[in-house]
Order: structure tokens, then sequence, then C-alpha cells
């Protein structure tokens, strides 16, 4: 008879790229040093979502969680202190964590865990623990000026079999610190003063907004990644494809690549669908030869995101009003791109970007004046990339090794009050950076920007046109 161990489980073969231990204990370190005067601050893993029934969405981690540790499981807690705490042995610490125990059981069912062991020996993080060892863990949190944490969302479910689970680690915190209910607001005023839950956005802000030479690496991977799958959709595109066929080559190049997820649901959007800013439906059965697909997506790879847009016509040629459209967003992204320099904040991008789309438009007769008031761009044209498609940050001026953005665009909706031979164009442009000392590096490059190198690429053979699969049919 076979004894259920563990001994099955140990050996495994994973990417070696990840960030490692000593990444996030710098972090932690970094958070530690800005943290204030006699403060806690608490992190929780994210919860476990339920697709439907018996079935989960594939678990990912709070990415604050990550960033400071590595871990990649549910149903943890960290807890980082500013100054050495004592232990009942007369030892010191700075931070506790508290993650999820070995089960065999659960471990052939549900995949393999570090436990508290593995943690210390994997993640480096030597004061960790079962999480159902939170429930005794002695600690006064009234002895702290500042207990740093997010609100809760309310949005977890309780497996009542296991004292160890998100939902138990946090009915125990709001328990330990006295914690009883507070708005979703970050104006929220709680019960306890010593209860902070708006201090921890603008720490993790602030570190997070600029990137350490790891996080540029792994950032430069999955943008480049994201980019072949831009142009090898530009090569396989044809007239009666679908958007959800469009949608696959895309991140089956994604998973080519070992990248382990989408940075966010993909955007594929055929003629009027593009005028739909986050269109994540992607299921038109057939695109027309004389429409133009916006194509947003960015893979994630090792935690990090890319975003990037391209905007491609069906039949490898810009028609005349394809063109000029086109032509009109990918000035107002030069525009903006000439001005990106430490000291310069964001915002000034999309001011520089609607300057030149309005006068573009009302040249184009699809407005009446430059100032005539629209909705054809109705949209920021900037925001962080990193952990998050829509990273942490603090809206400061740009500084070296920031990575962000430049997306501007023009949809014109079908019904719209201009010509109708504007309708049902969308187009939006979209590539990543990196702030270098005196300027920038265009991360996505390799994805062809321009309508004359798009149409060019779009000539070249796919890998794909060979590939052809039985046709579905019904009844038996």
């Amino acid at each position: 008879m076979m004894v259920l161990g563990f001994s099955f489980l140990e050996a495994q073969e994973k990417p070696n790229d990840f960030l490692k231990a000593d990444f996030h204990q710098g972090r932690r370190d970094a958070l530690r040093a800005k943290m204030p005067d006699n403060s806690v601050a608490a992190f929780f893993a994210n919860p476990v979502r339920n697709r439907a029934n018996d079935v989960n969405y594939i678990y990912h981690q709070n990415p604050d969680l990550y960033y400071l540790t590595g871990y990649r499981e549910p149903h943890a807690i960290l807890l980082i202190f500013k100054e050495e705490q004592k232990d009942t042995d007369g030892g010191t610490y700075k931070e506790a964590f508290f993650v999820q125990p070995r089960n065999a059981a659960r471990e052939m069912w549900t995949g393999r865990r570090l436990g508290d062991a593995g943690v210390k020996e994997k993640l480096a993080i030597l004061n960790s623990f079962k999480n159902t060892d939170f429930k005794d863990y002695s600690i006064n949190f009234d002895k702290f000026d500042k207990v740093l944490f997010y609100n809760f969302q309310d949005d977890v479910r309780d497996n009542a079999r296991d004292e160890g689970d998100l939902f138990s680690l946090i009915s125990q915190f709001k328990s330990k610190t006295g914690f009883q209910s507070a708005t979703n607001s970050l104006d929220a005023e709680p019960q306890k003063n010593n209860i902070d839950l708006r201090t921890l956005h603008g720490l993790m802000g602030e570190l997070r907004q600029v990137k350490t030479p790891e996080e540029v690496d792994l950032i430069r991977k999955a943008v480049f990644i994201s980019t072949v799958g831009q142009v090898e959709v530009m090569k396989a595109m044809k007239p009666g494809m679908s958007e959800t066929e469009i949608q696959g080559i895309h991140e089956f190049v994604f998973k080519k690549y070992q990248s382990e997820f989408e940075g966010y649901p993909s955007i594929i959007g055929a003629g009027n669908n593009g005028c739909i800013l986050h269109y994540e439906e992607n299921e038109k059965p057939m695109v027309a030869s004389e429409e133009m697909v916006l194509m947003d997506l960015g893979a994630e790879y090792r935690g990090y995101t890319a975003d990037v847009t391209r905007t491609i016509p069906v039949d490898g040629k810009f028609s005349d009003e394809e063109k000029a459209i086109y032509n009109l967003v990918f000035k107002a992204q030069e525009a903006a791109m000439e001005k990106i320099k430490p000291g310069i904040l964001m915002s000034e991008f999309t001011r520089i970007a609607r300057a030149v789309v309005n006068e573009g438009l009302a040249e184009l007769g699809i407005i009446a004046t430059k100032d005539t008031r629209h909705g054809y761009f109705p949209h920021g044209v900037s925001h962080h990339i990193g952990l998050d498609v829509h990273d942490k940050n603090v809206r400061s001026p740009l500084v070296e090794n920031m990575t962000f953005v430049v997306e501007p665009g023009i949809y014109i909706p079908e019904g719209s009050d201009c010509d109708p031979k504007w309708w049902g164009i969308a187009v939006r442009i979209e590539d990543d950076f990196l702030v270098t000392k005196d300027g920038y590096e265009l991360l996505s490059a390799f994805a062809p920007r321009s309508v004359e190198a798009i149409e060019e690429m779009m000539k070249q053979k796919s890998p794909l046109d060979a590939f052809t699969v039985p046709k579905l049919k019904g009844g038996k």
C-alpha cells in the first residue's frame, strides 16, 4: 500500500527567471524605511475567486504581497514592523508571515504548496508560520501609533472547515486590531485612532512607480512577447477570421514564451466594436475586409505586464479615411513622445495629444473647430505599467526607470454627428516606454507603428497560413 506523503510533491521544474528572494527582501526593507515610526503594515493574499460550482478561477496573487515576498499562493497575511519586535524567547524580528500549510491530500488535487518551511527555504522569510498559527499569535496592536492596511472589500468566501483560510485571517485580524467596520472610501474614519487605511497606498505607490533593474528586465520581456503577438497577427490577418481567433493567436504567442497570464482581458475590436474602449467580448464571428481591428493586449511575464495596442486593416491596406485617422493618432503620439524626459508630468502627454487630435479632426471636417467639444477622444493617454497594467503610483513627475504607456486614440462610432464615411473607424496606438536619464526608450518598437510599416508587415507570410481545423458539424 502506498503511504500518502510529500515525497511525490517535492521534485518540480519551474522557470528560473522569477524575481529572487533578495529582491523581495530589499522591497520589504525599502517599505520599512518609509513607514512611520512605531507602525506595522499588514498585507493579505488575494481571495480565491469562484468561476462556477466547484471550479475556481486560476489564482492570481495580490501584486503588493507578491512584490514584497514572491509568494504566489492564497490564504496568507504578512506583517511588516517598522521597529524590531521581541518574541517569547527573547529574540527579535521585523516581519511575520503566515502562509497555508503543507497538506498532501489537498496538494494532490490542487497543486504543490511551499508551506512555512518552504517559505523559509525558497523565499528566505525566516519568521514564517502556518496560517492556522495566526489565531494564537500574541500581538498587541494597540501599542502601535499606526496600523497600516487597505480597507476590506467584504467579498471573501468562508471555508468553515479551515480556520487558516483568508476569511478567518481577516476576521482574526479585525478582532486583534479592534477594527469593526468602515466604508470603502479612503477617507473612512475607522473606530480606533491608530488604524490607518490611507497611508499604505501612498507608500506602495512611491515604491512601485520606480522600477529596479530586475523589474525592468521582466517588463522588457513582457513587452517584447506582446509585440511578437502583434507581429504574428499582422502576418496572419485575413478577412473571415473571428475576433476570438485573432485573440487566440496573440495568446498562443504569450504561452509560447511561457507567459503565465494575460495582464488584463484581451481587447479585439473589429470595426465598430473598436469604439468600445474596453471591449472584451471578442465574439464577432467574421471580420470584414473593409474593417480595421483594434488589438489591445498585454502578456504578463513573471508577474509584470505589458500593454500594447495596434490597429490594422483586415485586408492589409488602409483606406484613405482609415489612413487619415490613423496618421492623426500617430502624429498625436509622436508629439507626446517628443516630450518624454525626467521631470515632466504624464498628464502633459494627454494635453499635447489632445491638441493635435482636435486640430486634425477640425481639418478633416469631423468637428467644426479645434475648440468644439466632442467624444471622439474620451480618455487620457498615459499610465504606469508594472505588476498591474495600471500600476500603483503617486502621480509625481517622471524619473529615471519609470515604465508607462502613451496611447492616444480616436473612436467614431456609427451614427456619429459627422460624414458617415468616418463611421466605425476606431484607432488606438499604444506603446510602452522606459524613462532614461535624459529621455526615453521605446520598449515596444518591435511591433510596427506607422501605416507603411504595418502594411509591409502584413504582406509577409504567416506560419499559420497552412493551419486548418475540421469544420464543426451539428447533429450525429
